[in-house]
Parts: C-alpha cells; sequence; structure tokens
C-alpha cells in the first residue's frame, strides 16, 4: 500500500527552489523597505535648477518607457506628453531637445509584470468528494506570440507553462484544499524583454495525493465520485488533473488591470471551468536615471506632482478662471504612469497627493492664491484613513504628516476667520468652496491619523466657534475703519455709522441666508446667533456715543441722519431673537430711548416736507382732469402720496413706548388734517387765479368740478388714516396708560373735524355747480307751461330735456360718482320745487297740468338714468309722490275727475264699518241676457231724526253713477215713508244697462236716502255706494242664482271739501263739471248742517 506524501516530498527539487524566490504577498510589496534618515528629506517645491533638471528626466523617461496600454481617459500618444512636459518645466525647446537626447541613450529599465492572482470561482471538482485541491503555475512565455492573433488561439494543450517555460520562470500558488471557490491573494514579479512578443499564461490544477481505496470509499458522496475512483485507477499515481488555464498577450493589458478571467478548457469535455481573478500591474526594475538611484520613489512622485500641478494652476490664472481641482488628462496620465512604473502604494500614492496638495510650508503658493479647490483633498484623506497603519511610517514621515495635519488646521481656521472676504456671495461657488474646506476639517480630525498624531488638538466645533467669533470682530473693525469718515464732523460720523450698521445688516442677511445653513451642516454651529449677539454689543456701544454726542435739540440735519440710523437699528434688531428666545438682555434693548431728543425734529420734518410738497404741486397744477376715469388733476395725486409718505414714515417709527407712540400719532393725525385743510384753502384760491379773465363759463365750470373732485379724493385718503397708522393696534398698546375713551375723543374727534370741514368744502362747490344749472331748468320749465295749447306736451318738455342731457353728460364726464350724485341730488329737489310751484299756479289749466306731468315722469327717467343717477328711493320722495298726486289730479279730464270722485266714495264706503248715520239694504243682480240690473230696496235703519217731531219722512233716491256713463238712465225713486227711522221699502227697481259701462271703475249705484220736507228742500239721511263689478251676474255669462243682501251704511260728503271737487269748481267755462260741483256741494251742505247733530 503507498504511504502518502507530504507535499514538499512531491514537488520536484527545481520548483521547490522556485518557491523560495517568488512568493510574496501584496500587502508587502506595498510597503517600500525601510528608509533610512538620510534618504527622507522635506520635499521642497522651491528645486534648484539642477533639482528640476533630474525630475524632468524622470518625467521623461516615465514617458518614454511607457508600457500597456492607456487608459480611457489618459492620452495616448507620447509627443503630446512630450509637449505637455516641456511646458510644465517651462523647458526651451533646444534643452528640451538635449534633455530627450540624453534621456533616449540612457538604458532601458527591466520590464516586469506585476501579477496578483486574487482567487477563482465556479472551478471543476476533480476529487471523490466533488471538491478540489486547486494551485495555479505561472509565467512569461517570451517569443512565441502568433502575430494577429491571442496566443490562446493555438491548439489547445495541457501543461502550457510546464512545457514552454523553463522551471525557474515557472510560479506556483499555495494549495488551497477541498473549494470550488479558492482565494490565494498572491503576488507575483514576472520580468519580460519585449511586450510585443510576450505572453502570460496561467494553468490550475487540482493537486492529488496517493490515497487507499478505503480512504476514498470514505469521502464517495454520489455516483460521480464513484465514476471519479474509477478513473483516477486509470491514472498513474500521484497525477494533478487539470483544471483550466489562462492565456493573455502583455500588449493587451493596460498598466493596471483588475478582472475576472474565465478558464479555458483543453478540451469540450467540461467548457465551463469557472473564472480567476487576476490584477496586473506593468512596473519598472532599475531605472537609470538619476532620481530613481539617488532618491526615494515617494519624495520624487511627490516633486513631480506638485510641479505639474503648480503648472495646472498657472495655466488657468493665465485664462482668468479657477482651478477646481481636476488635473488636466497629460497630467493625470503622466503621474499615472510614473506611480504604476515605480510601483507606488497607493497608500503613498495618497500621502504624496496629500502633502503636495495640503498647505505647509513645502507649497503654499496655491493657498496664497485662494485658487485651490480644498475638495481635492477628500480623496487622499479617505484613502489614508482606510489603508492607515502607524507602524509603516518612520518618525521623520510621522512627523511631516502631522505637521501638515497642523498647518491645514491653521490655515483652515484663518481661512474660516476671513470667510467673508475669502469666499464672498459676488463669486458664484464661494459657499460650496467653504463647504468643501469644512468637510476636508471635518474628516481630517474624524482621522485616526490625525488622533494619534495631534492627541492635544481642541475639538472642531470649538476652533471654529472662536475663529468666527474672533473673525467677525475683525471684520467689524475694518469695516468701521472703511468708512472712518475723511472730515470730522457729527453729520459725517452719523453717515459713517449708519453705512457701518447697514453693512452689519447686510452681513446678518447673508449669515442667515448663506452660511448659517453650511456651518450648522457641517459642525453644528449657529453662525448667524454668534454673530448677532457679537455685532449688536459693538453696535449698541457706538451708537449710545454718537447720540449722546449729539445732544438737544436736534438740527433738521441732524435728525434726517438719527432718523435713518433709527430705521436701520429698528431692523438690525428684528433680526435678533425674540425676547422669549433670548437668554439675557441685549446690549440694544432701549435703544430708542437714546434717540429720543430728536422725536420733535422728525415730527417737524416730515410736515414741512409734505407742506412744501402740497404748496408746489397746486401752484403747478392746471386743474384739468388726468383722464377718462380718472378725474382729480395732479394736486390731488400729489396730496395722496404726501399722505402715503406720512403714513410710511409713521410705520416706520413704531415708537415702542406705548404712551409716546400715543402722542406721536395725535401729532401726525393733526398735520395731516392741517394739511388737508391747507390744501382745499390752496386748490380753490388756485381755481379763482386760473378762472379769473376767463370768458368761456365752460372752462371755469370744469375747473370748479376739477376742485371738487380732488377735494373728495383728500376726503377718500383721509378717511383711510386709521387703517394706515394702525389705530386699531396702537389702541391695544396703550389700553393699560391711557383712560378708556382718551384714543377715540382724541384721535376720531381730529378725523371727524377733518372729515367734516371737507364735506362742507364739497357741498358748498357741488352748490355752486347746482345753482347753475337750477336757472336754466327754472326757465325751461316757465317756457313749457306757457307754449301756446296747439303744442304737444310731448314736443313742448323737448328743449328742458335736451338741456338737462347736455349738462347732466358733461357734469357726469367732469365729476366722480360721489360728486355728480351729490349734484343729482340737489337739482332734483330743487326741480320738484320748481315744478311744485308751476303746478299750483297752473291749477285751473289741465293743458298746463298735463305737460307738467309728463315733464315730472321724464325727469324722473332722466335722473334715474337706467341706475347710473339716482336710486329710486332718492327719487320717490314725499315731495314726488304729492306733486306726482296733484299733477295726475290736474291733468285729468271732467270726465276722469268725476270718476276719481266716485272711486274715492266707493272706497270711503268699503271703509265705513260704523251705522252712525244708519243703512240700507238692498239686493242687487244683473241679467246679461236682459242687459238688466235689477235692485231690490228693502229697508233702511237707524236713520237719523231730522224733523222737529224727532222723525223723518224718508225716502231714497237711486241713481247711476257717473251720470255721462248712463245718460239715458233717469234717477228713480222710492216711497215715501212717514214718521218712520226704520223703513221697509220692498220695492223693485230695474235699470236697462250694458255691461260694459258698469265694469268700469267708478261706475256705481248710488243710494241716497233724504227726508221729505212738503215746505222746503229734503235734507240728506245719507249716501251709500254699491260698486257695479261687484254686483252679481256682471262678471259672468251665467244667470245669477239666490241673490244675497247687501247692508250698506250710510256715508257723508268729506267736510273739508275734495280736492277733486276744487279742481272741478275752477273750470269755469265746464257746464258739466259746475253741474257736478253744484249737485255736490248740495249735499255737502246738507250734511254739514247735521254734522253737529251727529256729533252730539
Amino acid at each position: 500500500m503507498a504511504t502518502p506524501l507530504s507535499h514538499s516530498q512531491r514537488r520536484p527539487p527545481l520548483l521547490r527552489q522556485a518557491i523560495k524566490i517568488r512568493r510574496r504577498k501584496a500587502r508587502d510589496l506595498q510597503d517600500p523597505p525601510p528608509q533610512t534618515a538620510q534618504e527622507i528629506e522635506p520635499p521642497s517645491h522651491h528645486l534648484s535648477p539642477e533639482q528640476r533638471a533630474l525630475l524632468y528626466e524622470e518625467a521623461l523617461y516615465t514617458v518614454l518607457h511607457r508600457l500597456g496600454q492607456p487608459e480611457p481617459s489618459h492620452v495616448p500618444e507620447a509627443s503630446e506628453l512630450l509637449r505637455y512636459l516641456q511646458e510644465a518645466f517651462h523647458m526651451e525647446p533646444e534643452e528640451h531637445q538635449q534633455m530627450l537626447q540624453r534621456v533616449r541613450e540612457l538604458q532601458k529599465p527591466i520590464f516586469c509584470l506585476k501579477a496578483t492572482v486574487k482567487q477563482a470561482k465556479g472551478i471543476l471538482g476533480k476529487d471523490v468528494s466533488g471538491f478540489s485541491d486547486p494551485y495555479c503555475l505561472l509565467g512569461i512565455e517570451q517569443g512565441l506570440g502568433v502575430p494577429g492573433g491571442s496566443p490562446g488561439a493555438r491548439r489547445r494543450q495541457k501543461a502550457v507553462v510546464r512545457h514552454t517555460i523553463p522551471e525557474e520562470q515557472t510560479h506556483r500558488t499555495q494549495v488551497i484544499t477541498q473549494t470550488l471557490n479558492p482565494v490565494w491573494d498572491e503576488t507575483f514579479i514576472l520580468e519580460f524583454e519585449d511586450i510585443t512578443n510576450a505572453s502570460f499564461h496561467l494553468d490550475m490544477w487540482d493537486m492529488d495525493t496517493v490515497e487507499s481505496v478505503r480512504q476514498k470509499l470514505g469521502e464517495l458522496t454520489d455516483l460521480h465520485g464513484l465514476r471519479r475512483i474509477f478513473k483516477e485507477a486509470r491514472k498513474d499515481k500521484g497525477q494533478d488533473d487539470f483544471l483550466g488555464n489562462v492565456v493573455l498577450r502583455l500588449q493587451d493589458l493596460r498598466c493596471r488591470e483588475d478582472q475576472w478571467y474565465p478558464l479555458e478548457p483543453c478540451t469540450e469535455t467540461y467548457p465551463d471551468r469557472g473564472q480567476c481573478h487576476l490584477q496586473f500591474q506593468l512596473i519598472h526594475k532599475r531605472r537609470a536615471t538619476t532620481a530613481s538611484r539617488t532618491q526615494p520613489t515617494y519624495t520624487v512622485h511627490l516633486h513631480l506632482l506638485q510641479q505639474l500641478v503648480s503648472h495646472e494652476v498657472t495655466q488657468h490664472q493665465a485664462g482668468s478662471t479657477s482651478w477646481d481641482g481636476s488635473l488636466s488628462p497629460q497630467a493625470a496620465t503622466v503621474l499615472f504612469l510614473h506611480a504604476t512604473q515605480k510601483d507606488l502604494s497607493d497608500f503613498h500614492q495618497s500621502m504624496a497627493q496629500w502633502l503636495g496638495l495640503s498647505p505647509h510650508s513645502n507649497f503654499p503658493r496655491l493657498y496664497q492664491s485662494l485658487e485651490f479647490p480644498s475638495s481635492c483633498l477628500l480623496h487622499p484623506i479617505t484613502s489614508i484613513e482606510y489603508q492607515w497603519i502607524q507602524g509603516r511610517l518612520r518618525a521623520e514621515q510621522l512627523e511631516e504628516l502631522a505637521t501638515s495635519f497642523s498647518s491645514l488646521l491653521a490655515y483652515g481656521l484663518s481661512l474660516i476667520r476671513k470667510f467673508r472676504s475669502v469666499f464672498p456671495l459676488s463669486v458664484s461657488d464661494s459657499p460650496a468652496r467653504l463647504q468643501s474646506l469644512l468637510r476636508v476639517l471635518v474628516q481630517m480630525c474624524k482621522m485616526k491619523a490625525f488622533g494619534e498624531l495631534c492627541p492635544g488638538s481642541a475639538p472642531l466645533p470649538r476652533l471654529v466657534t472662536e475663529a468666527l467669533r474672533t473673525g467677525t470682530v475683525e471684520w467689524f473693525h475694518l469695516k468701521q475703519q472703511h468708512h472712518q469718515p475723511m472730515v470730522q464732523g457729527m453729520l459725517e460720523e452719523g453717515k459713517a455709522l449708519l453705512s457701518l450698521v447697514q453693512d452689519i445688516i447686510s452681513d446678518l442677511h447673508q449669515c442667515q441666508r448663506t452660511w448659517n445653513k453650511i456651518f450648522h451642516n457641517a459642525l453644528k454651529i449657529d453662525l448667524f446667533s454668534m454673530a448677532f449677539l457679537e455685532l449688536q454689543w459693538l453696535v449698541a456701544k457706538r451708537v449710545q456715543d454718537h447720540a449722546a454726542a449729539a445732544g438737544s435739540p436736534v438740527s433738521p440735519e441732524m435728525g434726517e441722519s438719527l432718523f435713518q440710523l433709527y430705521i436701520s437699528l429698528k431692523e438690525l434688531c428684528r433680526l435678533g431673537p425674540g425676547p422669549s428666545e433670548r437668554e439675557g438682555v441685549l446690549a440694544l434693548d432701549g435703544f430708542h430711548r437714546w434717540l429720543q431728543p430728536a422725536i420733535p425734529s422728525w415730527l417737524q420734518k416730515t410736515y414741512s416736507v409734505a407742506l412744501a410738497r402740497v404748496q408746489r404741486a397746486v401752484q403747478m397744477d392746471e386743474l384739468v382732469p388726468l383722464g377718462e376715469l380718472t378725474k382729480h388733476s395732479t394736486s390731488a395725486v400729489d396730496l395722496s402720496t404726501c399722505f402715503a409718505q406720512i403714513s410710511h414714515t409713521a410705520r416706520q417709527l413704531d415708537w415702542p413706548d406705548p404712551e409716546e407712540a400715543f402722542m406721536i400719532t395725535v401729532k401726525f393725525v393733526e398735520d395731516t388734517c392741517r394739511l388737508a385743510l391747507v390744501y382745499c384753502s390752496l386748490i380753490k384760491a388756485r381755481a379763482r387765479e386760473l378762472s379769473a379773465g376767463q370768458k368761456d363759463q365752460a372752462l371755469a365750470a370744469n375747473m370748479l368740478c376739477v376742485v371738487v373732485n380732488d377735494m373728495e379724493q383728500l376726503r377718500l385718503v383721509i378717511g383711510k388714516l386709521p387703517t394706515q397708522l394702525a389705530w386699531e393696534a396702537l389702541e391695544q398698546r396703550v389700553g393699560a396708560v391711557l383712560e378708556q375713551g382718551q384714543l377715540q375723543n382724541t384721535l376720531h374727534a381730529q378725523l371727524q373735524g377733518a372729515l367734516a370741514g371737507l364735506g362742507h368744502e364739497i357741498r358748498t362747490g357741488v352748490r355752486t355747480l347746482a345753482e347753475q344749472l337750477e336757472v336754466g331748468i327754472a326757465k325751461h320749465i316757465q317756457k313749457l307751461v306757457s307754449l301756446r295749447e296747439s303744442v304737444l306736451p310731448e314736443d313742448a318738455i323737448l328743449p328742458l330735456m335736451k338741456f338737462l342731457e347736455v349738462e347732466l353728460c358733461y357734469m357726469n364726464t367732469n365729476l366722480v360718482q360721489e360728486n355728480f350724485s351729490s349734484l343729482l341730488t340737489l337739482l332734483w329737489t330743487h326741480t320738484l320745487m320748481v315744478l311744485e310751484e308751476a303746478a299750483a299756479a297752473q291749477r285751473t289749466s289741465s293743458l298746463a297740468s298735463r305737460r307738467l306731468k309728463i315733464a315730472l315722469q321724464n325727469l324722473e327717467i332722466c335722473f334715474h338714468a337706467e341706475g347710473c343717477g339716482l336710486p329710486p328711493e332718492s327719487l320717490h320722495t314725499a315731495t314726488f309722490q304729492a306733486l306726482q298726486g296733484v299733477l295726475e289730479l290736474q291733468a285729468a279730464s271732467t270726465h276722469e275727475l268725476i270718476r276719481k270722485y266716485f272711486c274715492s266714495r266707493i272706497q270711503q264706503q268699503a271703509e265705513t264699518t260704523s251705522e252712525q248715520l244708519g243703512a240700507v239694504t238692498i239686493k242687487a243682480s244683473y241679467r246679461t241676457s236682459e242687459q238688466k240690473l235689477r235692485v231690490e230696496l228693502l229697508s233702511a235703519s237707524s236713520l237719523l231724526p231730522l224733523d222737529s217731531n224727532g222723525s223723518s219722512d224718508p225716502f231714497v233716491q237711486l241713481t247711476l253713477e257717473p251720470r255721462y256713463e248712463f245718460p239715458e238712465l233717469a234717477p228713480r225713486e222710492s216711497q215715501k215713508h212717514k214718521k218712520d227711522l226704520h223703513p221697509l221699502f220692498d220695492e223693485t227697481f230695474e235699470f236697462l244697462v250694458p255691461a260694459e259701462p258698469c265694469q268700469k271703475d267708478g261706475a256705481c249705484l248710488l243710494l241716497t236716502v233724504l227726508d221729505h220736507d212738503t215746505l222746503g228742500a229734503d235734507d240728506l239721511e245719507g249716501e251709500a255706494f254699491l260698486p257695479l263689478h261687484t254686483v252679481p251676474g256682471m262678471t259672468g255669462s251665467e244667470e245669477p242664482g239666490e241673490v244675497p243682501q247687501t247692508r250698506l251704511p250710510l256715508t257723508y260728503p268729506a267736510p273739508n271739501g275734495d280736492p277733486i271737487l276744487q279742481l272741478l269748481e275752477g273750470r269755469k267755462g265746464d257746464r258739466e263739471a259746475q253741474v257736478f260741483v253744484r249737485l255736490r256741494r248740495q249735499r255737502a251742505r246738507q250734511a254739514s248742517l247735521h254734522a253737529p247733530r251727529l256729533g252730539r
């Protein structure tokens, strides 16, 4: 039975020897060999000409001996890189060519491929257990490349590395047992001569050991494992299984590669054999340059980075642009090639970038010009923190790193202290640059390296807060010095202090809107509150000293300066915390008391400026409306502006002390009302001045309209004072210090007095305009009643209506609506009075009355103007309604008046319920078929005893009224009853009459109850009126059925005379009217004889 051998026993002798010289870990390669103190020299950007020449030689050598394919973002052409280096090192063409030729003559470096076998996944399981024990053989095959194709294109074969590469050039990884996803992470240095015909080979094998059948059966898990046992039985003892290979041409690789490569099979049995993760880097050994031979790689790379960055900044400055921290493709390519070829670790690259860009004494130029974006330091900070191991650096390097940390922190704090000037908001990217600086400082102070190298540093928020506080005070003193006046004087010092306060307000606004958010997000620092507290203390001292020096009384010029200062200080205080948010008392609290002596000057200046502006506005006013819709003149606009400015000044003042604020408001209201009355006097005088010598009365009327409109506009403006001066808020403030009603009695009394004065002035102006029109209206009304009878009423009123149309349209055009309505009211009242006088004068003329009636109707329409004039409630006054009734009667014909008379008597009958005069009972019906009115006179009752014997001899007279409607029907009489106050007549009367006249208004059956006297005229017992349209059968075609009884109380005519009878009596030439009046007067006289008896 075979004895198991160890791995070392199984390896061939040459392979064991190769293993001793080739195995290195990646972490060992990243650390350079320890350097002596003499090797570590502080890098300096200010290189001597000899040092710069050596650095230039190093850069040219790097470009000339470039390996691999270029990165996508890098520059592929060597000529372009050489031109860039010539510019970056400021080399003259001749010097450049000489140096380039000398570098070409230098010995080439040894080219190497730094290959790291990281891991594999998904490989084949070759053992009985289903796993493998994989290891890799790798090397470089030189001179067997296939032109135009990959080495992998050759015929597949096993053991490429074993059969084609010498054993001393072959490298082997460790064996990872029982896995399909092995992890090696081993690095090897493979030398080659010519990259164009060299190829990289990697074979992956499964290590097989000699085991007994019992051992193998113990590992058996499935049928596949049994098949593997039979397969191994046919193999040689200890023969390894091939898992796959990777073959790559070196000229296809980039300087750095990090990829997963598929494992290629040798047969088609298992095409998918997994993947292998490989990292490649093309490096140099034994470079012939003086810098490479005499200086550490890290130092040379740092100098090269500083030289190229300096050139990048210079190029941007020449183009008047700021460097954003990103290198050009040429610089990035050169630095990448140098770091790669020199195999500089990522950690040392980050160290070089950090020390090359951080603001310490080695490289100050970027920071002195303030062109450097601190965001470039974030990457090296992150990289150093990620790879930080303190033991990998020498003491000198640690000291240099600690110095760079301290330098950057001190420099960053200096920038923060002066952030207002270093990061001005006039530059758009200033907030981003400050934010980037804070991020760098925060990240740096969080680093383990910073904590270990700078253990005594105070917390960053405390350092930044102190820097901000110091910088704020320095900025204040700098601004104060900047605003220092050239000429000494109180006014100049006041202007300088005002400018200083305004600059502080502007700075606090910037802190609030922009800077505070940046500092709070980065360090939780409330910059705005800190700056406000510092600045308000500094401002308070200077304001108090200035106010004390100003003294009392204050001159107008000094008062204006102090007022502007007061407004700015109020704005400054509004930026600060409210009383509930403060922790203590602010220095600016109560600052208004320092400026209190200037209040009289402020108030007087406000009034004087407004008065001068009003006087100037009136003097320049031509009393012409501003436009079709704006009917006041320019001075009214200027006056409104003056009042608005006064209100604005009052709101700006907003004096904190309630009692003093009330007195100031009283003064403002008093001055405003005084200005209003002054304006009224000035504008009326201006109108008289412009109207003097004018023959055109229309122009004078137009000016008067403008004056009235200006006053109306002024009244509207004055009415807004309570709102503009915030009386309601003032009343709430002073409620605790003033007596109840004091504000109402003072301010409102002032306002009402001013409004009353303005109202009087407006009414006077409107009355003047109305008087001019009233004369014309009276003349036209007088003319229309005196025209000859042939002129129709409609034609008679035309001159009056045309006159009003022209004049009212003119007034409507030139007056605002309020004043036009007032004018219409005055004219309407006057017109009604004129019509009333005319109606009384033409009482007996129905023609003139008809004209006046039609005139009144048209005037109502004219003054209403379809809703644009006076409203109906203003038109339909008691005077109008009385006049309308009078004209209605006077314009009526005799028949109409008689009809109206009977209508009134019928109304009186309907309203009479008392039977004090007695009553009469009848039945009345109408038969349409016969056109016959049937009246059954039944009885009378409770008649008055009109005879001396205490009784009466009653009878009833029946007539159909009015007579002109029933001319052919004679009156009917009943039988006379002797000495009977309750007679039973029981008589029937029939009247042949058509239904049409009976249905008219006023048509009635008049029942006159008389007391028969043998020797004299019959006495009147009373009258009863039955409207004919209520008689059953009168309105329908059907015959009446059972007719109800109708009881009618007796009535007397009106004792004081009826106005209708008075009108009829005045128509002397109308016989019908005189007859009717005579009969009705007779009845009235008869009724008056018994009225005293009725009263008893």
